[in-house]
């Protein structure tokens, strides 16, 4: 947190705090230690209005209660920012300068002193450009110099005075760091021109380095006995350097500098990264092996060399290959799998410039998005490495964090790109659509250079400060639900959406794959157990109800350790694990599929919904009573659900002339519409066409044929709307008995995406409106009503809702 002196007004009068043994600066942040009544006063005072207070030193130390002539009249006034009551009584405040000011007046009568006091401002100095850009590199390099001599300075300040090139505050920023006398920094401080003043702090580095080069030769001779460890130490450091140089040995740092220069040489970096890194080399070779910074730099140097510049894995061009190892390593998924083998057949043809392709793999949990990632690296013949981002929230995760950071690191994508010692591995970006964000930035925001083929290849990590290509990364990105991924995130990936598993699919997986992984994992062999269809099968429809395969593993596993159990006590020689044994082994079914209408039924119809865990069948109850109107609806349903309902209604109100409808019959009945399964909540638009079938065979007494599914979204108008889900919607109704399903026209494109298998075995009805919804749902048999709908009439109405 910094302040601008221009913005910040500063009143005439301040309340005063002498301070001991320090000089304070402007834009400097340092603690106060606050003991006496008349500063913790002049504290609480200042805390009370505007949080400023006016800070000048003392020329006398020692004085315990200091007049006004014994206080420098030039000082600071400073923003408290934060104070804290100690236990012992006394303050702790954290303080910022914010300007230098002038004493003009001083009020005694207060329990604390009271100071008039006249802004100063930093005169217009007439020196040239290239004079004051020569004191300023001379400040900043004789800066270095006393650091490389030993000269304990806070490590982050070289790269703070980097950016500085303003030379009032430079020299204000310098004196502050070097623990100056009062005297001394007072001077600095009472300089108003800006030049004048970096003068001053020029002569006070220069007298500074001789000091420290004096000492240091000093130290060669023998430590002063007062010194301390830490200083002893430094001392025979030196001293044995100096022989060692005497008796011709290598330097070990010499060799080390050598050993990085020589590594930035031949790592391949492009020229202006390896320039970036020789600078570095050539600041680290200027240090003193000691100093705080040294380590700092010597650690990014390990970065920068350690990272794969221009190392390549060979890609496996053999494509039937890559296509049996994606085969053996997943069933179905073939949108992803021919994906990945036109990359590699482009990839053949065009050798040079080709970019990776960002895949973004969507589907419910457990059917094989992330392991799919590692089975295409494998196909590939490249690097794989998974970066988990669920629960991400700091942009730095990403980016890395810049180097004035204690502790500073790359971001995931170097750290990866480090590991796996190539720059073109598979990199699976799991749970994408689950970053977070808060203060510390956004990170999907940074994950768009990342994922964008125009900008990855100049991919800057703030660690690193230098561009990495990335455009050779095969990215891979995993998430559950697409929506939730960020719109600008969405169009820079290629989605491919992976649907969940049929019953046939897992029975099929569980015998080639989950059950010999189980039965390896718990001891167990084809001659302790045997898996049948029906008991596979059983277990799937009973005891697990999700669109992916871990729960199926989970229950398979439990059965092996059951059976594993039974065999070490000599209780079975071999089990056949049939629907039996797997009620016996695991209990009573948790899950029990509903069953399909037994009979055609007035009110009741029968719509297919979508969840993560797949298809499912969802019944329409509609009932009448005598009332005065209305609709109440029940089995926790959305918003979205309930104003489908409410559309139905007004449509069939609309309506109710063609339909044969009592035009007085919704006024002399309340309808109640419920969905079973109370406590499962519900919603979505696709219950349209239910919702309507429901309450027009309840208004006509037209009974719903009871082997009829259906789903849409429905207008005023009575036009069906397209819906997604319609695999699973399908698969679900076969599943229940049901093989006649309607969906809306502009759905039939979907319906490529059920296996052929499953498509023989189903009739699909494909209608644009409400009125061919009635004509194949609604019943109409001899015994039934005269049929519903504009087939009633002799000529048909110019409009569906006159």
């Amino acid at each position: 947190m910094s302040f601008d002196d221009k913005v910040i007004d500063v009143p005439e009068s301040l309340p005063l705090l002498p301070v001991r043994d320090i000089v304070v600066f402007p834009y400097m942040i340092l603690p106060l230690y606050v003991g006496r009544d008349s500063s913790i006063k002049a504290v609480e005072e200042s805390l009370s209005k505007n949080r400023l207070i006016f800070l000048a030193s003392q020329k006398d130390i020692a004085e315990e209660n200091p007049s006004p002539e014994s206080i420098y009249p030039i000082g600071t006034v400073a923003m408290i920012m934060r104070m804290r009551k100690l236990s012992d009584g006394r303050v702790k405040v954290l303080i910022q300068g914010v300007c230098k000011a002038k004493i003009t007046e001083f009020n005694t009568s207060a329990p604390y002193f009271e100071t008039k006091i006249e802004k100063i401002s930093d005169t217009v100095h007439s020196a040239s450009e290239v004079e004051v850009e020569a004191l300023i590199r001379t400040a900043k390099e004789q800066l270095e110099k006393i650091i490389a001599l030993g000269r304990m300075l806070s490590p982050d300040i070289l790269l703070v005075l980097d950016d500085v090139t303003d030379p009032g505050r430079l020299a204000d920023l310098i004196a502050s760091n070097l623990g100056l006398k009062v005297a001394e920094a007072q001077k600095v401080l009472e300089t108003d021109c800006p030049v004048e003043r970096l003068k001053v702090v020029n002569q006070i580095l220069a007298t500074e380095f001789e000091v420290l080069k004096t000492q240091s030769k000093l130290g060669n001779q023998g430590a002063k006995e007062d010194t301390g460890k830490a200083q002893r130490e430094h001392f025979l450091r030196e001293q044995m350097r100096a022989i060692k140089n005497e008796l011709g040995d290598n330097d070990p740092k010499s060799e080390e500098l050598e050993e990085i220069r020589e590594k930035v040489n031949n790592s391949g970096m492009p020229p202006k990264v390896q320039e970036e890194a020789l600078k570095q080399l050539a600041r680290l070779e200027r240090m003193h092996p000691d100093a705080s910074e040294a380590s700092m730099v010597r650690t990014y140097l390990d970065w920068m060399v350690d990272l794969p510049w221009n190392v390549s894995s060979k890609d496996n061009l053999d494509l039937q290959r890559a296509k049996e190892i994606l085969d053996e390593d997943h069933y179905d998924l073939h949108k992803a799998k021919d994906r990945v083998l036109e990359f590699l057949a482009v990839r053949k043809l065009k050798e040079k410039d080709m970019k990776g392709p960002i895949l973004c793999f969507v589907g419910p949990p457990g059917v094989g998005k992330t392991s799919l990632g590692k089975s295409i690296a494998r196909s590939m013949g490249r690097e794989y490495h998974r970066i988990a981002l669920g629960g991400v929230k700091d942009e730095a995760e990403i980016r890395g964090h810049r180097r004035t950071y204690v502790g500073a690191m790359p971001g995931k994508i170097v750290q990866a790109l480090k590991q796996v010692k190539t720059n073109n591995p598979v990199i699976v970006l799991d749970e994408i659509d689950k970053l977070g964000s808060d203060f510390r930035g956004d990170p999907s925001a940074a994950m768009l250079e990342v994922l964008d083929p125009e900008q990855n290849s100049t991919f800057k990590d703030n660690y690193l400060n230098v561009d990495f290509d990335l455009s050779n990364v095969l990215f891979i990105a995993t998430a559950n639900v697409f929506e939730n991924i960020p719109a600008a995130l969405r169009d820079r990936m290629e989605t491919l959406h992976i649907s969940g598993y049929t019953d046939s699919d897992k029975l099929f997986i569980a015998k080639q794959h989950l059950v010999r992984r189980q039965m390896d994992a718990n001891g167990i062999g084809p001659d302790q157990i045997e898996f049948t269809d029906e008991g596979l099968g059983f277990l799937i429809a009973h005891y697990t109800r999700e669109a992916g395969l871990r729960n199926l593993e989970r229950e398979v596993g439990s059965v092996c350790r059951k059976v594993a159990k039974k065999y070490v006590f000599g209780e079975v020689e071999k089990v056949v694990v049939d629907a039996e044994v797997v009620q016996e082994l695991l209990g009573p079914a948790r899950f029990l599929k509903e069953e399909r209408l037994k009979e055609n039924q007035v009110g009741v119809s029968t719509g297919l919904a979508w969840t993560q865990a797949g298809g499912e069948v969802l019944y329409v109850e509609a009932l009448k009573m005598k009332g005065k109107g209305g609709l109440t609806l029940t089995g926790q349903l959305g918003d979205v659900m309930k104003e489908s309902a409410q559309a139905a209604a007004s449509y069939a109100r609309a309506n109710a002339d063609w339909l044969e409808i009592d035009p007085d019959w919704f006024d002399e009945h309340q309808v109640h519409i419920h969905l079973p399964a109370g406590a499962i909540p519900k919603d979505g638009p696709s219950a349209g066409v239910t919702l309507s079938t429901a309450l027009i065979s309840l208004a006509t007494g037209v009974p719903v044929k009871k082997d009829v599914a259906m789903t849409g979204e429905i207008t005023l108008s009575g036009r069906v709307l397209p819906v997604g889900g319609i695999r699973e919607k399908c698969l679900a109704a076969l599943t229940h008995g049901v093989s006649t399903v309607i969906l809306p026209l502009a759905n039939k494109k979907d319906v490529v995406d059920i296996p052929e298998d499953f498509k023989k075995k189903m009739n699909f009805i494909f209608v644009e409106n409400l009125d061919e919804v009635f004509a194949m749902a609604l019943d109409r048999t001899e015994e039934s009503k005269k049929p519903v709908g504009r087939a009633a009439k002799k000529g048909k109405p110019t409009s569906a809702a006159a």
